[in-house]
């Protein structure tokens, strides 16, 4: 358990700093983020991966208990403990506030005003970021990394690319990475119905599962997990 604590995100020093931004509810935690992490380190010589667990999604229902996200944090350590590039950030989790991508970024940058932030995101979120809050205030501060997935064509991926660079000055760039068609609802209730998660979680997080019985109820009962969607 120490080892896990120490993988909490601390910055010291001036040093400059290329950081990736995964965020997500984590609930759990799968496969697809740490590949999509992975990568975006490796293919853009990143030096960090900070995986942002949310605390109060303005755009998902989330079981918002202490108890919940408390074990949404430590799934995440669980997944991210024998990988010394990736790195836990809490600060999302520590607000009580609605969480939302522009404000983060901007509060990053004024943390860290040394570092570069890379964030990453789905293909289907690069289609509809300009539905997001104060969405261009999101560009000034990172370059994007969008995955390309199997069901968005490189072509029109390239266009919603120059569209959004021309129109409002992002920055961003493909990431290739494979597609991994693993969900957290699907894996709430495989483990919901006892099924095994093995080979979609790492094994710590299958395992975290098993032991804290997570995302069971009682029948005719309506369980803290069972209102999140992912």
């Amino acid at each position: 358990m120490a080892e896990r604590r120490n993988k909490i995100m601390t910055i010291t020093g001036d040093t400059k700093m290329k950081i990736g931004i995964m965020g997500g509810t984590f609930d759990p935690i799968h496969i697809g983020h740490l590949l999509l992490g992975e990568f975006a380190y490796e293919d853009f010589g990143l030096d960090e991966i900070w995986f942002l667990p949310n605390g109060n999604p303005p755009h998902k229902k989330t079981a918002n208990t202490e108890e919940a996200l408390h074990h949404r944090i430590e799934m995440v350590k669980a997944a991210i403990a024998d990988t010394p590039h990736f790195r836990l950030n809490l600060y999302e989790t520590e607000s009580a506030e609605h969480s939302y991508t522009y404000s983060t970024l901007k509060e990053f940058r004024r943390r860290y005003p040394e570092n570069e932030f890379y964030f990453i995101l789905g293909a289907d979120s690069l289609f509809s970021i300009e539905e997001w809050k104060c969405f261009e205030e999101i560009f000034p501060n990172c370059v994007i990394l969008a995955a390309m997935r199997d069901d968005k064509d490189a072509g029109s991926m390239r266009e919603q690319i120059a569209y959004l660079e021309r129109t409002y000055n992002a920055r961003i760039r493909l990431l290739q990475a494979p597609l991994v068609e693993i969900s957290s609802t699907a894996l709430r209730r495989r483990a919901e119905r006892d099924l095994s998660v093995r080979y979609m979680v790492p094994d710590g997080v299958a395992q975290y599962i098993r032991e804290h019985r997570l995302y069971k109820r009682a029948k005719g009962e309506v369980g803290v997990y069972d209102r999140t969607i992912s």
